[in-house]
């Protein structure tokens, strides 16, 4: 059987079932969850020390490369026991987080080593904001916790590990991670795994507007920070990623690009920033616009199993004021690198709303699902000519979130970083 190099939730059960039988004295999974739906949340675990160790993947449904790296260190510690002896630790893999947003985005395979973005788009889902696990309810905020984000909060109790990654896959851009505190050397240590790997680096991501980036590529929690996670749309929530800091829990996010950007990790002072800023606003308000145009007056009741699809959709188009809005607060200073970051994030809100709405609508109103389809090809042909993108091989995505997880282990355990 064809292993596929994204694993959908079905493969990840049966190859950690796999795993787990064949290394008995080391590895075991076991449930612990359910979904919104119903499906088990898995969690396979390997060796036998006192420090807790856990990692996190398939938090979005749109970054399934977390699995697969889930997957591929799981299956290192299996051959090496002796390296989680060394640690003193056992570590956990939380194989997806959303099931069900997982199922709902599975169907593209890339076929490496030229994958097409268009075909990408053609599969892709991210849950409303309030649907994504890792973001708890904010305080006053009336919603309950999701019940994967309660299975979470309850492994990170029982837990109290001495550090969590988070897996993390952006579409297109460049590598970074975010850190909840200082750790002597990992910095560095990340950016030259990056390097090996070919991957630029982001110097200034648009992801975490309340922490403090340490260009290129690097952001830390400041260590006074207590308030609630700020999402760059304009979102408040409490964040899994901050919860465990009561444990005194180092969290690392580790993001990996399936297609990278060369311009992000442009160290140069941005020319005209404030002028920069206006027009990158204008692409994201002008293909909003663009999007709503499409849409208005139709028709767009979808079968309730598309539903998540149109509701993802039409957020993404709500909240752009709000973005532009968030960008205008900063500080008019940055490099260049940012301001392409900036610039993509500008095309990808879009570009997924457009490709959302399209799959929603495909059904019950096929010429409006075309002409939405128009625009997300034209738009992905826009970006890879704008903004040369190449594709980065699943085994260097896998391999920057690997790297840096074992890197940081190893400062934690034996540095107590």
């Amino acid at each position: 059987m064809r292993t596929s190099l994204y694993p959908a939730v079905a493969d990840l059960e049966r190859q950690a079932r796999a795993l787990a039988a064949g290394a008995p004295g080391v590895v075991r999974l076991s449930a612990v969850g359910e979904s919104r739906a119903g499906r088990p949340l898995w969690l396979l675990s390997a060796g036998h020390g006192e420090r807790q160790i856990l990692t996190v993947a398939g938090a979005h449904a749109n970054e399934p490369v977390g699995g697969a790296s889930a997957l591929r260190l799981a299956r290192v510690l299996a051959r090496r026991p002796e390296e989680l002896e060394r640690l003193g630790c056992t570590w956990h893999f939380l194989l997806t987080l959303d099931p069900d947003g997982a199922q709902l985005a599975h169907g593209w395979i890339p076929q490496e080593p030229t994958p097409s973005l268009e075909e990408c788009h053609r599969h892709f889902y991210r849950p409303v904001f309030a649907r994504q696990p890792e973001s708890l309810p904010a305080h006053g905020e009336d919603r309950q916790p999701l019940p994967e984000s309660a299975a979470l909060v309850r492994l990170l109790d029982e837990l109290r590990p001495v550090a969590q990654f988070t897996l993390h896959g952006i579409e297109f851009g460049g590598a970074f991670t975010m850190q909840t505190r200082q750790v002597s050397g990992a910095a560095r240590a990340f950016r030259e795994t990056a390097a090996r790997l070919r991957i630029p680096l982001d110097d200034h991501p648009c992801d975490g507007p309340d922490w403090h980036p340490e260009p290129p590529g690097v952001l830390v929690l400041p260590g006074d920070r207590t308030g609630s996670e700020r999402d760059p749309s304009g979102f408040v929530a409490e964040s899994t990623w901050l919860y465990p800091r009561r444990y005194g829990t180092l969290t690392a996010l580790v993001e990996a690009p399936a297609w990278s950007v060369p311009a992000v990790s442009d160290p140069r002072p941005a020319d005209a920033p404030e002028r920069e800023l206006v027009r990158l606003g204008e692409v994201l308000l002008g293909r909003t616009r663009e999007l709503t145009a499409v849409l208005d007056g139709r028709d767009t009741a979808v079968p309730d199993d598309l539903a998540p699809l149109r509701d993802a959709a039409l957020e993404l188009i709500g909240v752009a004021p709000s973005v532009v809005e968030t960008w205008a607060t900063e500080e008019l200073s940055g490099s260049r690198g940012h301001f392409a970051t900036l610039g993509i994030a500008a095309r990808r809100l879009p570009l997924r709303a457009a490709a959302m709405m399209r799959r929603s609508l495909a059904r019950t109103a096929p010429e409006t699902a075309d002409a939405l389809g128009d625009l997300v090809r034209e738009w992905c042909q826009e970006l890879d000519k704008s903004y040369d993108l190449q594709w980065v091989p699943v085994a260097a995505q896998t391999g920057l979130h690997v790297r840096t997880m074992v890197d940081l282990a190893r400062r934690v355990c034996e540095g107590g970083g």
